[in-house]
């Protein structure tokens, strides 16, 4: 039932639309975007095209790592993470099996062996050792080792513990 002065609901909504439209272009005018470079100072559309590599190409990770840790100015550390972590394969299965890393500090790495004759071999192998690691992870990251044998226990504390300045010379 349309009346004749009326709109009906598709003819309505498009003249809401042009109505819309026509507020929008007299607020502002409409700057359009080239991809041809014209002298006139229009803009360029940003974006990148064409054939070949992109940055946005998805990336492998150890390259983003790699990237990253030299960004940061992380490759000291972590090439003495590296002497912590991959000790077996730093040294070999052998030696790892009978020693292990406890400290690095300024380029001096402590390392405890298991027994006192492997303490004695692996100061015998010291400068093998240095090979490996520096072949490894890196020259001047381990300069120098310092070996021992295991820690013997703590007597001063425990169950049986006396306290006190202990057994003296009574005598006298």
């Amino acid at each position: 039932m349309d009346l004749p002065g009326e709109t009906s609901g598709p003819q309505l909504a498009r003249a809401v639309l042009d109505a819309a439209k026509a507020r929008r272009e007299a607020a502002a005018p409409r700057r359009r975007s080239v991809v041809g470079g014209g002298g006139d100072g229009q803009r360029r559309l940003r974006g990148y095209s064409g054939p070949g590599p992109d940055p946005r190409d998805p990336q492998l990770l150890g390259a983003v790592l790699s990237r990253l840790v030299k960004a940061r100015g992380w490759e000291q550390p972590a090439a003495e993470a590296t002497v912590f972590g991959a000790w077996e394969r730093v040294v070999g299965p052998e030696i790892a099996q009978h020693s292990r890393p406890v400290k690095l500090e300024d380029g001096e790495l402590t390392v405890e062996a298991r027994s006192t004759a492997w303490a004695t071999q692996l100061r015998l192998l010291a400068g093998s050792l240095l090979q490996k690691i520096a072949r490894e992870v890196g020259h001047n990251v381990v300069r120098k080792l310092h070996i021992h044998g295991p820690a013997a226990p703590s007597w001063s504390r425990g169950p049986r513990r006396v306290r006190g300045r202990g057994p003296r010379d009574t005598y006298g």
